[in-house]
């Protein structure tokens, strides 16, 4: 990778405030943010439409050469995600589509399919890229590693606040169960599996507010790099 750029690889389990702390980073210090788990939610996508299981990696991995996944973004910097050309931004973030995400991340011809993908994103300028193996096997040569994560009754709050938020029905019970099967699956799939780099510094935020979220992970972007605010 370029050493002229700084890359930024954020990892841990659903619900730590991942996308949004590494959006704002981004934006603080004028760089490219990649949500790579919209890019695996948008093969997800594709794999329900196409209505097979998520767990048949033969049936998924044939489907893969019919997919073109493109991701851009919109006049306010938000990231956009593209399926064979339609914009599928908002039904990939369907509370199902999580556990299809989840499921295909786990077969190694997907994983195959969006590496290449997401690691030329860090060739062509400074980014700040979060996910779930970003720091271990995408960007194992980040400039700085960070696992963010909280307690699971701090992030299920955290998920349900923003799911009542954009008018989704459900309840605190229902998003804890799903984030810790999703937990579960992400930590113990083969391909892989969600865990923190050797050299990441862990960010615990159960007892942080967003905003103090934001400023302990943009303060550690100022020191590893020698960065101020852009």
């Amino acid at each position: 990778m370029n050493n002229a750029y700084c890359s930024v690889a954020i990892d841990g389990p659903a619900g730590a405030g991942k996308s949004t702390i590494a959006k704002a980073a981004a934006a603080r210090f004028g760089f490219i943010y990649v949500d790579t788990g919209a890019i695996y939610r948008t093969v997800g996508l594709a794999v329900q439409r196409a209505g097979i299981d998520q767990t048949d990696g033969k049936a998924v991995a044939a489907l893969l050469p019919e997919l073109s996944i493109r991701l851009d973004y919109g006049p306010d910097g938000t990231q956009r995600m593209y399926l064979n050309g339609e914009d599928v931004s908002v039904e990939i973030r369907q509370p199902e589509i999580s556990m299809y995400a989840s499921a295909v991340s786990a077969i190694p011809a997907v994983r195959d399919f969006l590496l290449e993908m997401q690691r030329d994103m860090a060739k062509t300028g400074s980014v700040v890229m979060d996910g779930r193996d970003i720091g271990t096997v995408v960007l194992p040569d980040a400039g700085l590693k960070i696992f963010l994560t909280a307690s699971a009754e701090a992030r299920a709050k955290r998920r349900l606040a923003e799911l009542l938020q954009k008018g989704e029905n459900c309840t605190l019970q229902q998003v804890m169960d799903n984030m810790l099967r999703r937990d579960t699956q992400d930590a113990n799939r083969a391909a892989a599996p969600l865990r923190a780099a050797e050299d990441a510094i862990l960010a615990d935020t159960t007892d942080f507010t967003l905003e103090e979220s934001i400023e302990y992970i943009c303060g550690l972007i100022r020191e590893r790099f020698g960065l101020e605010d852009r």
